[in-house]
């Protein structure tokens, strides 16, 4: 029997639900478990600048949700071999920054470690595939892609709700564009799962936030969305539609240009931590973290249609959308540069009376890095070192 609309409609409907359920139940018992454990995040005053201990394994609570739905609502057709490369590289990103976030992993060992998991969803199918060119080229865009992507996702987890909540729009997206050009139901089942996932964990997240997504989460999903993203067939109407993905996600990538053009500027290496982010730029200038997170999702919901309108809108217009995209990101980083960036060891700034509660400034970055900022501090020099899949949370 062939599935109706209807049908799709419902079983889509029905993983959203579940997944979004599953972690609603699932986050307030991570949130005990790491603080029975003392997994959290406690503020210092210097790097820390929320404003109570907050516990990190948000990530667990996400992966948690999505992989339970999956496991319950897949059909054949939606587990294929793909889906199961995925959910393999997916586990190996998640232990790996759950072991980050335990432990202190170095950079070396960290990218090596998403490097073997890209190598296995590109061996399960989970690839870029650009006509003409050799298999070793488009290997190599493959795991340059997932890479970026994973930590891009892992850099721009700045701000309460930031990270997670740019990852549902994205998935939202994903999930719209891959059910109308899509045969296959891989790509809309996992986005939507996904999505329902992070729509809940952002109940807990959003400022002000009683957990973090730590390396665990913001690996993960940044590792899943990559992934997913390079499984639709943009260009079955219009060739230039191979770059839907990169506008879609947009705004990480953007950040973490933005932050590796400054360091560079100042000679400060990637791989160490600086207040040069956009959000934290915002934040700065005047805005609260509810501002600024808002503003950013509504660029990213902007950038979603606009990915709707490279895929399916006129052939013609697709090089104009794209150039005008290209210069809105380059004068909106020539004005962001203007805006000075937060000191690095600066108090924090007093509470915005507008927002409810006692939202903090932002936080201090993931757990890895601020304990190589506290060792660091011990040193002689007092360099706050850090891992390249990391942002500086100020």
């Amino acid at each position: 029997m062939t599935p109706t609309p209807l049908t799709y409609a419902v079983w889509y409907g029905l993983a959203f639900l579940t997944a979004l359920s599953l972690v609603l139940f699932v986050t307030p018992l991570t949130i005990r478990v790491a603080i029975n454990f003392k997994i959290h995040d406690a503020p210092d005053g210097r790097l820390k600048k929320h404003t109570q201990p907050t516990p990190y394994l948000g990530g667990l609570a996400v992966a948690s949700g999505f992989v339970i739905a999956f496991g319950l609502l897949s059909t054949p057709a939606s587990a294929k071999d793909q889906a199961m490369g995925i959910l393999a590289g997916g586990f190996m990103v998640l232990l790996l920054g759950l072991y980050d976030d335990l432990t202190n992993l170095k950079p070396g060992v960290k990218f090596l470690g998403q490097l073997l998991a890209a190598v296995v969803i590109w061996k399960a199918g989970v690839q870029v595939n650009i006509g003409g060119l050799p298999w070793w080229a488009n290997m190599g865009l493959t795991l340059l892609w997932i890479t970026g992507v994973t930590n891009a996702f892992n850099i721009i987890d700045i701000m309460d709700g930031l990270a997670s909540g740019v990852a549902f729009i994205a998935a939202i997206f994903l999930f719209a564009i891959a059910l109308l050009i899509e045969d296959a139901p891989v790509v809309p089942f996992m986005a939507i799962t996904l999505a329902g996932a992070l729509l809940g964990y952002l109940r807990f997240n959003f400022n002000p936030a009683r957990i973090f997504l730590g390396d665990t989460g913001s690996l993960f999903v940044g590792f899943m969305i990559g992934s997913l993203s390079m499984l639709v067939s943009y260009t079955d109407h219009n060739r230039l539609a191979l770059a839907t993905p990169v506008v879609l996600l947009a705004v990480p990538i953007f950040d973490t240009a933005f932050v590796a053009w400054h360091r560079a500027r100042k000679g400060i290496p990637f791989f160490r931590g600086s207040p040069d982010h956009f959000a934290l730029r915002l934040r700065h200038a005047g805005l609260s973290v509810r501002q600024v997170v808002l503003r950013v999702y509504a660029v990213s919901v902007t950038l979603g249609g606009v990915a709707l309108l490279i895929v399916f809108g006129p052939t013609e217009a697709v090089p104009w959308v794209l150039g005008a995209v290209g210069l809105l990101a380059l004068l909106t980083a020539v004005l962001l540069s203007r805006l000075a960036p937060p000191p690095a060891r600066a108090p924090a700034p007093a509470t915005d009376e507008r927002a409810s509660g006692p939202p903090p400034a932002s936080h201090g970055g993931s757990r890895s890095e601020r304990r190589r900022a506290e060792r660091a501090s011990q040193s002689r020099d007092g360099d706050r070192t850090r891992s390249v899949t990391q942002g500086a949370r100020s």
